[in-house]
């Protein structure tokens, strides 16, 4: 009787090991990553696991503390306001009132720095400003003057407006690198997002930002949707056991049965599903192995996508030196080095009193940064500055260098379609393999690379699964055109 009683003890521990066994694991806990834990929630999928790398959710929006401030060294505006549509991530800041200013650029012309000292003539930089903004010789716009299926084709637009103007000239290409490089992180030779032609961003939500300065942090519309299905206690702090922190996936074993998810630690976790959040930089990475690999299709749909590098650079003061007051919150500086320190913004209005510059490089300047000291940067910024403001500044007292590029749970900021990447292409990026799903920003149709992008491709891309789950309705793999 003893044994009779042993034996069923060992199979209905079995039978609970087996019940509690999740129905999907999520690979990561960025916004697309929760936003996608959310939507299976909401229809009744209760039964996930999410798995997050770090010590924290909220991904590549991250707040840190710099010189007695909470600033955000990720991303940092709601882009897409007061349009048509209402963004869904402004509808959330002003549910939680996250505290934010409207960025006004309209006033560059008059704060363009020239390399060597001095500030450009207004009417030059104005002029400059207009035809980079590829206006022809009937006074039409680039974008207007083509055919309306040219408009479409974005490589076609890009290449247009390089016949027509090239910037070489210091001015030229810092005003060039503001209209691409600063909303893109990429030169328009790279990447075929520009704007010569509406970004559904913007045509759809409309065309304002908005500057996230909250102490409690941008990642709190993050946290507003987390807590809508995970557990919390009174402090705030998610205690729900179905969110692991500092779980490194290294390996996701796949079959016609189920997935096996292996961690760093030894963990190992099996589901009926993976969703697989991580950013499609780590993805170009060897960080996560798939057994078996994934197909060749997808393999080649990851590696056309480019994964661009954002670096925000805060510099921290004794005093202010730089000009106050309206129209005076954004400048330029022009140097012969195209996106050498061009792009600045200082914070009166944000952090008041707190005597901070914010100085934006991108791409190959950001790797180049990245690998360097932060003394080597805050001298290169301060020679920079002499420039602008004259040898008699003070020197900053602190530095901070985010490194996006390097950290290998990242690899980078965000992103971006580059030339010649067509539709087709694009639903192979988010498409899944067998039990394998996808979603982050860079699989979002219209919205990749922004906020709003990475929280509703979560949704989009859980929707997906949901349709596989409950009604059979599974998209496995998605042939190319020629095979």
């Amino acid at each position: 009787m003893a044994m009779l009683f042993i034996v069923v003890a060992l199979l209905l521990q079995q039978i609970l090991l087996v019940a509690a066994a999740p129905s999907v694991i999520i690979v990561g806990a960025g916004f697309s990553g929760i936003s996608a834990a959310k939507t299976l929630s909401d229809a009744g999928i209760k039964d996930f696991l999410i798995l997050e790398a770090t010590d924290r959710i909220g991904g590549r929006i991250r707040q840190q503390n710099f010189a007695g401030i909470n600033i955000e060294i990720g991303a940092n505006w709601v882009e897409g306001v007061n349009g048509g549509q209402l963004n869904p991530i402004w509808e959330m800041a002003n549910k939680i009132q996250l505290r934010n200013f409207y960025s006004d650029y309209s006033n560059l012309s008059a704060n363009t720095y020239k390399q060597g000292g001095g500030l450009y003539d207004a009417s030059e930089v104005q002029n400059s400003i207009d035809v980079a903004d590829g206006v022809n010789e009937d006074g039409e716009k680039l974008s207007q003057s083509l055919p309306s299926s040219g408009r479409q084709d974005i490589s076609i637009l890009t290449m247009q407006r390089l016949k027509n103007h090239v910037p070489s000239t210091p001015l030229d290409m810092v005003i060039d690198y503001y209209n691409f490089d600063y909303e893109f992180a990429e030169p328009p030779r790279v990447t075929s997002l520009q704007n010569t032609v509406p970004l559904a961003t913007f045509a759809n939500f409309g065309e304002d930002v908005y500057f996230v300065a909250d102490q409690r942090g941008y990642q709190s519309v993050v946290y507003y949707v987390a807590k809508q299905f995970l557990k919390s206690d009174k402090t705030g702090a998610i205690t729900d056991s179905r969110l692991m922190l500092n779980k490194v996936v290294r390996e996701i074993r796949y079959s016609a049965r189920g997935v096996t998810v292996a961690t760093e630690d030894g963990s190992v976790y099996n589901a009926d599903y993976v969703m697989v959040s991580a950013s499609i930089g780590v993805l170009q990475t060897k960080l996560i192995k798939f057994t078996p690999d994934l197909p060749k299709w997808k393999i080649l749909a990851m590696y056309e996508f480019d994964m661009a590098v954002y670096t925000k650079i805060f510099v921290k003061f004794p005093t202010k030196f730089w000009p106050e007051g309206n129209g005076t919150q954004f400048f330029l500086y022009a140097n012969e080095r195209r996106g050498y320190y061009g792009i600045w913004q200082s914070f009166e209005r944000e952090y008041p009193g707190s005597n901070v510059l914010l100085v934006t490089v991108t791409d190959e300047e950001s790797r180049r940064i990245e690998q360097q000291s932060d003394e080597d940067t805050k001298a290169e910024i301060m020679q920079v500055l002499k420039e602008m403001f004259g040898k008699s500044i003070p020197d900053a007292t602190d530095i901070l260098v985010p490194r996006w590029w390097s950290n290998r749970f990242f690899k980078g900021t965000f992103s971006n379609w580059p030339i010649g990447v067509n539709r087709y292409e694009f639903d192979q990026i988010r498409a899944p393999v067998g039990r394998v799903y996808f979603t982050g920003e860079h699989t979002s149709e219209h919205y990749n690379g922004y906020v709003h992008g990475a929280y509703l491709a979560g949704i989009d891309s859980a929707n997906m699964l949901i349709k596989c789950m409950k009604k059979g309705m599974c998209r496995f793999d998605i042939k190319p055109k020629d095979a």
